[in-house]
């Protein structure tokens, strides 16, 4: 069982809550004891993934006007709201005493994140690959990071969830959109007081995940305090990570590949220009199957609600079906559509090329 240093810093600006793990890992050495990191920013902010263009996700000008910081972080992901309500916990370890691939390293740092969920009465389950969910709605991600001699494990335990602020400050293709976006976030992200009405105090639930970690992770957690060198480290990171040269580093654009809602579910707007016109999709797709779909363009059709009718057949489709254009041509000869120049292969085109990947095919199956 390996020594666990747990240093909870309590309440933080929102860039000391980003500093903290990132100088903590800067400060380890090979040879050092693993530490556990807690806190909670003070005042919500925008947190973006590594690869992401700032300019391309987050409405700028609207988050100066709230006063909310955007910053970006030394791991992937998506840009996300962190506000007081989310319990950071982060896993720092030296790397050989976390060697091994991400998808090895996310069950064993996300194990006493789920049991601690259980413990405080919420029916949480780990999701591959780096989820964890309560009956279908995601109540925390994570993120994997390589620092230095340290590899960082990145989780959160989440009290309670602002969806309407987060869908607002987020950079996307249209209001419509945005709507569609802060109903699907209120409808896929849980958290304690959405599960237990009433969340238990942040000191019962730091004290539950304590428990948990000798049995999930052999470790044995000891409360102590930062050493100067870590002290330090988190100060010049405060520093760096409010650079606007680090900030605004040119990365992915993740609204062109859709808003990552949860893993496996995906929302996107598509134009797609088919022989009979412009077609305009919003899809909301999860474990390759069309779960929601807005069809409007310039496109004829007739009778002059088909597209509404057509949008509400396709709900529940296979978007991994290899025979998609033919089952899109049966919905739309099934309830007599007339739209010249406008087939199955062209929604199926769009949809084909707008959904990423990873939320049109059925997810893995768990490792035993």
């Amino acid at each position: 069982m390996s020594a666990l240093r747990v240093l909870d810093f309590g309440s933080v600006s929102p860039v000391k809550s980003l500093a903290i793990w990132h100088g903590v890992a800067d400060a380890m050495g090979a040879a050092d004891d693993p530490v556990m990191t807690l806190s909670n920013p003070d005042a919500p902010y925008i947190c973006v993934g590594f690869h992401q263009d700032v300019a391309q996700e987050v409405d700028e000008a609207w988050c100066a006007a709230e006063h909310m910081p955007v910053i970006r972080r030394e791991a992937g992901g998506g840009a996300v709201l962190l506000d007081a309500s989310h319990l950071f916990v982060h896993f720092i370890y030296p790397r050989q005493l976390a060697a091994g691939r991400a998808a090895a390293l996310y069950p064993r740092f996300i194990a006493p994140l789920v049991e601690t969920y259980r413990s405080l009465g919420v029916a949480a389950e780990y999701r591959a690959l780096n989820d964890i969910h309560v009956d279908g709605r995601k109540i925390g991600g994570s993120a994997i990071a390589a620092i230095g001699e340290a590899v960082v494990f990145a989780g959160m335990i989440l009290f309670d969830f602002d969806a309407e602020r987060m869908a607002r400050a987020l950079r996307v293709p249209s209001e419509k959109f945005r709507d569609k976006l802060r109903t699907s976030l209120a409808d896929y992200i849980t958290s304690l007081c959405r599960e237990l009405g009433t969340p238990p105090s942040r000191e019962r639930v730091i004290e539950t995940l304590l428990s948990h970690l000798s049995r999930t992770l052999d470790a044995d957690p000891k409360r102590s305090e930062a050493r100067e060198d870590e002290r330090m480290a988190i100060e010049r990171r405060a520093v760096s990570l409010l650079d606007p040269d680090w900030t605004h580093k040119r990365g992915r654009r993740a609204i062109a590949e859709g808003v990552k809602l949860m893993a496996g579910a995906a929302l996107v707007e598509i134009d797609w220009k088919a022989p009979g016109g412009l077609l305009r999709l919003r899809a909301l797709a999860r474990d390759g199957v069309l779960v929601d779909l807005d069809l409007a363009g310039d496109f004829t059709c007739l009778p002059i609600d088909g597209p509404a009718r057509l949008a509400a057949a396709l709900h529940g489709l296979r978007l991994d079906s290899p025979d998609l254009p033919a089952r899109i041509d049966h919905h739309i000869a099934a309830l007599g559509l007339d739209m010249p120049g406008v087939g199955g292969g062209d929604l199926a085109a769009a949809l084909i090329s707008g959904v990423p990947e990873w939320a049109a095919r059925a997810p893995l199956a768990p490792s035993p």
